[in-house]
């Protein structure tokens, strides 16, 4: 990281639902910013979030927060949507979210033009690569100020299953997940390593499993199913992608330089264009510094670009 002198921050999150709260939670504990501004359409819901989130004061740094308004957007650092219709059963998936919210990013958008706000972007409502991409349409704005929270979660998902399956502290275990955020997405198992060893060179030594590629296919599977499964079994996701985007935002913030899979816009990489999806790049103070275009493998191509022709199908419908 490198060190810069300290100066106030402003975060401005959009939507005080389920995520929104709890990433204000987790945002408030940490101490890297001094201003958090909720803004939601129910007013009613805002002013409860605030107080319960100010009561804890004395238990966490000094940090503001506050019922937020459109003027927040004009000094914001970051700006991150969680607004709009949340999936409401594991028969819905997040295309189907498409049509409902996209009206309303659209709305956030072109308010937060009008307030001539420089801040970072970033997209969580589902479906995220869709409406990342919507996002940035509407603005107008180069592409490393708008991204969306991506494979993320999906990525720590699949780090938390392979280091439970292998008996390995996750942090010594690196895997990524590419492509749609949803059914299409996939396990780059080129990229993974554990302890810097190749995933493929370690299941080998390993000796655990009986298959090991069956059980990394059970591994993937679990991952790209687990938003339905917990819907199903308490309603909605909310503490995993309150976590990611608290890494998202300090890579930001902290000017890390991070490497995480956040949906953004190709121009090219991967040999696609007129898409935005999860791939791995670098995070820091400009948004998407740059998009790492590793060598896959050819299914994993293969996969990358069925998942980006399923978005561009939802995007063509859209956006003209």
């Amino acid at each position: 990281m490198n060190n810069e002198t300290w100066k106030a921050r402003k975060i401005v999150i959009v939507g005080a639902g389920a995520v929104g709260s709890t990433f204000a939670f987790a945002l408030a504990q940490h101490g890297m910013v001094n201003e958090i501004a909720i803004t939601d359409m129910n007013k009613e819901l805002v002013k409860g979030q605030v107080l319960d989130l100010m009561h804890g004061n004395p238990f966490f740094p000094s940090v503001d927060i506050y019922e937020g308004e459109n003027i927040d957007y004009s000094n914001a650092d970051i700006i991150v949507i969680t607004a709009g219709v949340k999936m409401l059963s594991s028969n819905e998936s997040r295309l189907s979210l498409l049509q409902k919210n996209k009206s309303i990013i659209e709305g956030i958008i072109d308010e937060i033009i009008k307030q001539k706000s420089k801040a970072i972007i970033i997209i969580v409502s589902n479906p995220v690569d869709v409406l990342t991409y919507v996002a940035w349409k509407r603005s107008g704005w180069e592409r490393n100020r708008i991204i969306g929270s991506g494979t993320v979660l999906d990525s720590s998902r699949l780090r938390y299953l392979l280091s439970k399956k292998c008996g390995i502290d996750v942090h010594n275990v690196h895997a990524y997940v590419l492509g749609e955020h949803g059914d299409s997405e996939f396990a780059a198992w080129s990229m993974a390593h554990i302890g810097g060893i190749p995933i493929n060179s370690y299941c080998s030594l390993c000796g655990l499993c009986t298959d090991y590629m069956e059980e990394r296919r059970k591994i993937e599977d679990i991952v790209r199913n687990s938003a339905y499964h917990i819907i199903d079994y308490k309603g909605a996701t909310y503490f995993g992608i309150a976590m990611a985007l608290l890494k998202i935002v300090s890579a930001i913030i902290r000017n890390e330089k991070s490497i995480l899979t956040v949906s953004t816009v190709l121009q090219g990489e991967y040999g696609l264009s007129n898409v935005s999806l999860g791939v791995p790049v670098i995070l820091s103070r400009l948004g998407m510094e740059r998009i790492i275009e590793t060598k896959l493998t050819p299914e994993e191509q293969s996969l990358l670009e069925k998942s980006a022709s399923i978005l561009k199908s939802s995007i063509s419908e859209l956006v003209p």
